[in-house]
This record gives structure tokens, sequence and C-alpha cells, in this order.
């Protein structure tokens, strides 16, 4: 899975055409290209066990033929590789040994064999001694993880690299870890983290192989904007000049990070429609489309309550550019939910805001843990009495 700095590895351009390709979104018209682009990597790569995995699922046709000569090459290159290990462990030294199982570790990511790549990678792991080696090998199976979205396989590489560190490590090595764990944490819905991870990047990023630098401040500016309160958005995003930089390449961002902290609220809607479609296309964020849809919400509907006791309803409607009843409706289910402090008067058609005193929410909290550990003991006592 080797990459050139400044390009994605090929591979995850290759998955994210498999995710558009299985998108239900996606037009057919789309899904004919996307197929023969998929086809025509799966051959050039000689990729027979994906293939075979795509062939039962329907996404890709199956050619006899085709699969027969990709297995044919597989043997043939395998037993290459092979004759390679032998000759350099009976002739040459320790790092062309591992050299030579690296290539055989490559070769299986290459061909799309993830429990063969990962047993070689193993194997080669054994073979190296350097930390930074060993750490090339925690971000080709990281990236491995993140073809196939086993976040089991990514989560135990990730700890695998932090304890490496602790033996040493350098700090481009480090800071590509970081972009890698803020991927991870916003696949996985920690939005917090991967926010702050993602800010400390910015101005060491070089993670090329896992996306471009428009989508990295694309996910930086998503995951900020439900993270941080204005102040730090100011500050580390609003302001940023690596972010300003590159946010005008990107259709609605700009729009949509600068109206939200202008408190225009009109705008902010419009702009967050047209991001709606690149969020539920993205291979990372669409599992959490809903969830996102809904914190944004949450944030902007809170920002504006902040500055009144009590507003109209219609007052807001029109702030928002969106029907009263539009409105009354998005507000009753987040109230309900909790995630607003304020209530409808239906009557009057106004919003009360009460805001709630921190103290006393901990108070509460303190209570309801109380009573839920009390439950658990009494539980816990009538099993020991039996």
């Amino acid at each position: 899975m080797e990459s050139q700095e400044g390009t994605q590895e090929l591979h995850l351009v290759l998955a994210h055409k498999l995710f558009l390709l299985r998108h239900p979104d996606v037009q057919d018209i789309e899904k004919v290209r996307l197929k023969e682009e998929v086809f025509a990597v799966v051959k050039a790569d000689g990729m027979a066990p994906l293939y075979e995995t795509l062939i039962s699922e329907s996404v890709l046709e199956k050619d006899q033929g085709v699969l027969d000569s990709m297995r044919a090459k597989i043997e043939e290159e395998i037993k290459k590789l092979d004759e390679k290990i032998a000759d350099a462990e009976e002739n040459l030294g320790e790092s062309e040994v591992r050299e030579a199982h690296l290539a055989k570790s490559l070769f299986f990511i290459r061909i799309g064999d993830k429990e063969k790549a990962l047993e070689q990678l193993k194997v080669t792991e054994s073979k190296t001694v350097a930390v930074g080696q060993k750490m090339d090998l925690v971000f080709y199976t990281l990236q491995l993880g993140f073809f196939y979205m086993d976040f089991d396989l990514i989560s135990k590489s990730i700890d695998k690299a932090k304890n490496l560190f602790e033996e040493g490590g350098d700090w481009e090595r480090k800071n590509r870890l970081k972009v890698y764990e803020g991927l991870f944490c916003m696949s996985t819905r920690n939005f917090k983290k991967a926010a702050d991870l993602f800010l400390d990047s910015i101005s060491t990023f070089t993670t090329y192989e896992l996306f471009p630098y428009d989508n990295f401040i694309f996910y930086t500016v998503l995951t900020s904007i439900i993270s941080l309160d204005r102040v730090s958005l100011k500050q580390k995003v609003v302001d940023a000049p690596e972010i300003l930089t590159v946010i005008g390449k990107i259709p609605h961002l700009s729009e949509f990070l600068n109206s939200l902290y202008d408190c225009q609220y009109k705008p902010f809607f419009l702009a967050f429609a047209g991001l709606t479609e690149q969020i539920k296309l993205d291979r990372y964020l669409h599992p959490h489309f809903r969830y996102y849809m809904r914190e944004i919400r949450t944030v902007v509907y809170s920002q504006f309550l902040e500055s009144y006791k009590s507003v109209t309803i219609d007052a807001m409607a029109k702030a928002f550019g969106v029907t009263v009843e539009f409105i009354d409706l998005e507000l009753s289910r987040f109230i309900a939910a909790g995630k607003l402090h304020c209530k409808i008067d239906k009557v009057a058609g106004v919003l009360e805001t009460n805001r709630p005193d921190a103290k006393n929410a901990l108070y509460q909290a303190t209570i309801k843990q109380g009573d839920f550990l009390l439950n658990r003991i009494q539980k816990l006592s009538r099993v020991i009495d039996l």
C-alpha cells in the first residue's frame, strides 16, 4: 500500500468507489461508470480474493477467464517472492530478509487478501528491529483496516502504535498517527476527540495516503462545529490560516462555517442543505449522517436561543427562513429529547428559555447515580442471600 506524497493510497480510492457502488442514492448511470472503473483496478492489480468477494455480493459479474488468469499470476508471484525470501535467508543479511518479507506483505495487501496480509505483516514485524520501521508496518495495517472498515483491527493497531512511541519514534510519524486516530474517532462517532486530533495536525499534515488535504479540512470543520464553543471555534477554525487557504475550494463549507459564527441563520440553512449530499456520500460520515444532522441543528438552535429569555416562534422561523410549522415540529422533538432547554407556549406562540443551573444539574445527576447504585446493591444482596 505504498503511496507517493500528495497522492491518496489507491486502495482507499477503490474502497470509496465500492462504497458509492453500493450506495442507494447514487444514480444507475453513475454506477455503470463506477463498476467499469472498479473492475479495471481489480483486474490490473490481480485482486482475485477481492474479486471473488465482489462476485459473491453481486457487485461485479463473474468472468471465469479473468479470475483464472489472476489466480495463475498470484501463484507465480508468490513462488517468486518465496524464492527471494529463501535466497535472502541463505545468502544475504537481516535487512534484506526483512525487505523480502515486506515485499510479500505488500503483495498480499495489493491483491486484497486481508488474512494473508496480516499474517505476513506479523512475520515481517518479527524480522524488524527499528521502531520507525515497525511503525510503518502499523500504518500498513491501519490502511488495511480502513479499507475493510475493520474498527477492531484499527483500534488495536492505534494502541500498538502508541506503545511503540514509548520506545521512541519521530515526530513525523507521531503526527501522522494523530490523523489516523482522528479518522477512527470520526468513523466511530467520537467527534470531539476527532476534532481535537485534526486541529492538532493542521499545520503538520502529511497523511496524504488517507485522503487529500481538502478532505482533511472538510472533516476538521465538520467535527469542530459540533464540538467547540464559539471562542475556540473562532480561534482554531474560523481564523485559522491553514483552513482559510482551502475552505473556499470546498462547496458550501465556507458559508456553512461563517454564517453559523456570524449568526446568519438563513444562509446557514442553505449551506447546510448543500452539504448534506457531501456528508451522505462520504464513506466515513455516511453511517452517522442522521446523528450529525441532529447535532448540528442542536448547536444552531441553542446558539439562537442563547440570546433570548423569550422569543416568538414566528421570529425564529423568519430568522431561519423556514415555516412556523417546521420550526415548531423541530423544536418539540429536540425539547422532548432533552437537547434544548426551553418550552413552547403554543397559545401565545412564544418560546421561553430555561437555562439549566450547572450546580443543580450536578446535584440531580448525583442523586440519579446514587439511586442506580442502591438498586444494584439491593439486587446483589438478594443474589447473595440466595
